[in-house]
């Protein structure tokens, strides 16, 4: 469950899903924003059947996959 209040950034451009959460966090860095708040970034991938998201949790980064 997301909490309310929560910003969500998603991505217009598919990414290389071979990219971990540290490369896609450089992607949201070089895209002008902050990865370390709260905010949500979601990506999907090229075939537009898989989602990731990654977040900073306060202690680290989170990944979450997801096949559709």
């Amino acid at each position: 469950m997301i909490a309310s209040g929560v910003v969500v950034y998603v991505s217009c451009q598919p990414v290389d899903f071979r990219k971990g959460a540290a490369s896609l966090m450089a992607l949201v860095r070089d895209g002008g924003l902050d990865p370390f708040n709260s905010a949500l970034y979601v990506f999907r991938s090229k075939r537009k059947d898989r989602v990731r998201i990654v977040w900073w949790d306060g202690s680290g980064v989170c990944l979450y996959s997801k096949v559709i």
